[in-house]
């Protein structure tokens, strides 16, 4: 088995707790769905975010997903970069995998497409 890396990000309106939760949720859950994988094939994921956001650990939210209590997750800020994209959050999940990396399917939302416009399919 090899350990591929899947990359998601997305944005929010402002620094509020049920807001960063629902995001990072609907993310994570795309990069699941849309590569076919289930939690036991999660090696870990890390979740960043712009130093905007502070009011919850977006970690949280993929904790409190049905079948993720045990995948490990840990948060972080990114680097505080002038001019970079604000309240954004990425995931990057560690997952166990045979799909070549030109397939996997890297999710990105509302405001933080313009991050890899290259990577969207739809």
């Amino acid at each position: 088995m090899t350990v591929r890396g899947i990359r998601g990000a997305t944005t929010v309106h402002c620094d509020d707790v049920d807001a960063i939760l629902e995001a990072t949720e609907a993310l994570a859950l795309e990069m699941a769905n849309a590569n076919q994988f289930t939690p036991d094939e999660i090696v870990s994921v890390i979740v960043s975010t712009t130093p905007d956001i502070k009011s919850v650990f977006p970690a949280r939210a993929i904790r409190s997903i049905d079948g993720w209590k045990y995948v490990p997750v840990m948060c972080t800020h990114e680097m505080d970069v002038p001019g970079s994209m604000p309240q954004c959050i990425r995931i990057l999940m560690h997952v166990n995998s045979e799909t070549a990396q030109k397939d996997i399917l890297h999710i990105y939302h509302n405001d933080a497409i313009k991050l890899r416009p290259d990577l969207q399919t739809k």
